[in-house]
């Protein structure tokens, strides 16, 4: 279970009272781009693990540990709360600190003004851990693709994985998409030798696309 089985272990009630009092009067954010709960088949540990490598053996142990956290912490419906599953369960610990969940892509996009980059660009290569339906429900690739789209940019995804067929990722405004387990060979490559495998993927991509 990695990082998460410690959790596991917890018993409550965790007084939080001590932690809310250091950041009372600071306003916690949590801009997320996913609107999953903290547990469950559309929790945490049961759509982002897969992502990361998880198998099902540890996504079950994974949602049994949020869920000994989650117990201890909180008794009401905060485990439930839209994006409380966010970044493994960060969003479920800033509400609990009285923080709020919004929608991060707009504040991103808007940053980084990508509509005038878009613009100005002749390509726009944008990335995911997993390439899959749920990033094409208002993740940062589907707002980078509809950016690129409405100038007639191609755009082009380099994933870990991509479990998205082409048809329903041109309709998003993705030309291509690439994916790191298939040109390391396999999962277990991608995850040994990250950096390598990207930089390598990034250059055949590049020659590919810079003819």
């Amino acid at each position: 279970a990695g990082g998460g089985a410690p959790l596991a272990a917890l018993s409550g009630p965790v007084d939080l009272e001590p932690a809310r009092r250091a950041v009372a009067g600071v306003r916690l954010v949590a801009a997320t781009d996913v609107d999953n709960p903290l547990l469950g088949e559309h929790g945490a540990s049961a759509v982002f693990g897969p992502q990361k490598g998880a198998g099902p053996e540890q996504v079950r142990r994974l949602d049994a540990a949020l869920a000994a956290f989650a117990d201890a912490t909180d008794p009401g419906s905060l485990r439930d709360a839209p994006g409380a599953g966010a970044a493994g369960g960060l969003g479920y610990g800033l509400l609990l600190l009285g923080g709020t969940v919004e929608s991060g892509v707009a504040r991103v996009l808007a940053a980084v003004d990508l509509d005038s980059q878009a613009a100005a660009a002749d390509l726009v290569i944008t990335g995911e851990g997993s390439f899959d339906s749920q990033s094409l429900r208002g993740k940062l690739p589907h707002g980078v693709a509809r950016a690129a789209a409405e100038h007639g940019v191609p755009c082009l995804v380099l994933a870990g994985r991509v479990a998205v067929d082409r048809r329903e990722a041109a309709a998003a405004g993705v030309t291509e998409s690439y994916a790191l387990v298939d040109s390391a060979g396999s999962v277990e490559a991608a995850l040994a030798r990250p950096s390598e495998e990207l930089r390598a993927l990034a250059a055949d991509v590049a020659r590919r696309w810079g003819r």
